[in-house]
């Protein structure tokens, strides 16, 4: 059992706000025995929409679903569940969703995401599970252009007993990264995580310091970031996409953490980020307690949304 995974009760417990939506408005379209027909499935297609599974997911979800009838896989509404939990598991086949570790440390992590996304407690979240079994781990404050972010950060890593590299408000964010890169490797850290500032998506020149920042990185520690994280938030929904693509363009954004997952009716962006993305959701934030971290797990999720 890896140190992030969880059991299929924790999902079911954390994803209940989600599985509550699902189950209620599922429940008024499909009524048990109802043969299938074409209203049914346009009610359909307009639940999953409205439950943040995403328009092209669902349409091919639909789509799907409507040739497994012709084909006689399924035959009335009481079948439509079962296929759509083990379809939408299929979206998953066995891939890396694991943390990607350096050959040898310190294994660096940069991490990214707006403002509100819930990056800090993510990152928190990230070191606290780390740092277990006596691991060094480094946490940097890249987010100089909000001196609260720096406060932030400087609470989390003093409640969970990590050692932080800092700068004062206004530095330049690479010069803190290159700092704390020269610092993780004198101090032997296994890990550096580093904050990155709460950029807006559309500003193009703070993408560009991101992009400065993963440079600098690189070059102090060769072969490194070994992982950049996108942290989304779970309750935007569909704008989690948005944000998500413009990421990708400035950044080799290699997995997803999905923050705030147990807080939102709107767990079905899951499915969308990844049909519409193909990023790996690596990590998925289940509660405000630093060990509420979880390995993205498919099966648990499918079964806690529609159980």
């Amino acid at each position: 059992m890896g140190i992030f995974t969880k059991t299929a009760e924790f999902f079911r417990d954390r994803l209940g706000k989600t599985r509550d939506k699902i189950s209620t408005s599922l429940s008024a379209v499909l009524t048990l025995g109802r043969n299938i027909d074409e209203a049914l499935l346009d009610k359909l297609e307009e639940t999953l929409i409205s439950d943040d599974i995403g328009v092209e997911t669902t349409e091919k979800l639909i789509s799907d679903l409507r040739q497994a009838y012709r084909d006689r896989q399924i035959a009335a509404t009481d079948d439509i569940i079962p296929f759509l939990k083990d379809h939408i598991k299929s979206y998953w086949p066995d891939r890396d969703r694991k943390l990607h570790f350096a050959q040898s440390p310190p294994t660096v992590i940069l991490v990214a995401g707006v403002n509100g996304s819930g990056k800090t407690t993510s990152i928190a979240k990230l070191a606290f599970v780390l740092g277990q079994d006596n691991k060094n781990v480094v946490i940097a404050a890249c987010d100089t252009f909000r001196a609260a972010a720096v406060e932030q950060l400087s609470i989390w890593a003093e409640r969970i007993g990590t050692q932080i590299v800092k700068q004062k408000s206004g530095s330049d964010p690479a010069a803190v990264a290159f700092d704390a890169c020269e610092a993780a490797v004198a101090r032997n850290a296994d890990f550096l995580i580093l904050d990155t500032a709460g950029r807006l998506h559309t500003q193009k020149n703070l993408m560009n310091q991101l992009t400065k920042i993963r440079d600098v990185v690189a070059r102090k520690v060769p072969g490194t970031p070994n992982e950049v994280l996108l942290v989304l938030d779970a309750t935007t929904g569909q704008n989690a996409i948005a944000q998500a693509k413009m990421f990708t363009e400035a950044i080799d954004v290699t997995g997803i953490f999905l923050a705030k997952l147990d807080g939102t009716a709107r767990g079905g962006i899951v499915i969308a980020i990844k049909d519409q993305l193909d990023i790996p959701v690596k990590f998925v934030g289940l509660g405000e307690k630093p060990q509420d971290i979880a390995e993205f797990n498919p099966e648990n999720f499918v079964e806690a949304l529609f159980n």
